[in-house]
Parts: structure tokens; sequence; C-alpha cells
């Protein structure tokens, strides 16, 4: 019962913050920021995937748009893999469940592995 309490504010906080940036947020706005130096392009994407409520699925409608617009092949693959990876209720959960200085080392991996793979596929691509 603790879980889903604790768990049922980062579910709402996520689903929020995304919907403000679908319905608010035209893609043209988002592709201008990421138009930039490729890494750059792929830190934003990183640091912007990371508290989004979007599951693999719910975010190709999103990318697609973003892809049409200009955004690299490599961001849109980091945030692929970063946006399930860090939603915010899993992170709500892993808060939990790990301890504090665990619970950043995983936040840091997801975020460094995906940064990286994200700038190796902008270089491969």
């Amino acid at each position: 019962m603790i879980v889903s309490w604790y768990g049922g504010w980062y579910f709402l906080a996520g689903v929020l913050l995304f919907a403000l940036l679908r319905r608010y947020v035209p893609a043209k706005v988002i592709t201008t920021l990421f138009r930039g130096d490729e890494a750059l392009d792929v830190l934003m994407t990183a640091t912007i995937g990371v508290p989004l409520y979007a599951c693999g699925g719910g975010t190709i409608p999103l990318l697609q748009a973003w892809l049409v617009d200009g955004m690299s092949i490599g961001s849109a693959a980091l945030l692929m893999l970063a946006g399930p990876a860090t939603q915010i209720t899993n992170l709500g959960a892993l808060k939990i469940v790990l301890r504090p200085r665990r619970f950043l080392l995983y936040i840091g991996f997801c975020h460094t592995f995906s940064l990286a793979l994200g700038l190796v596929v902008n270089r491969t691509m």
C-alpha cells in the first residue's frame, strides 16, 4: 500500500509533465532546440527524457514529428532507451526500494549509457 501511495504521486507528475509538453510546446520549438551541436542535442534529449512518462510505444508519434522537423536519429534512439528506463513512476518506486547512493548510481548509469549510445548512433548514421 505504501509503494502505490508514493508511486501514485510520481505517476501523476510524470503524466502531467508529458501532457503539458505535448499540448503546449509545439514540435517546432523542440526541434529548433535540437538542431545545434550533435553532442548538445543528445545531452538535452537525455535530460528531457528522464522525467517524462513516456513508454516506448507512446513516444513513437512524438518522435516521428520531431524527426521530420530535424531531430537527430541519435537523440531519438536515446529517448526510446532512456524514457522507459527513467520514467518518473519507475524512479519513484526505485527510490523507495534502493538506498540514495544506489538510486543516484542507477540514474547516472542510465543517463551516461543512453548519452553514449545516442552519440554513437549519431556518428554511425
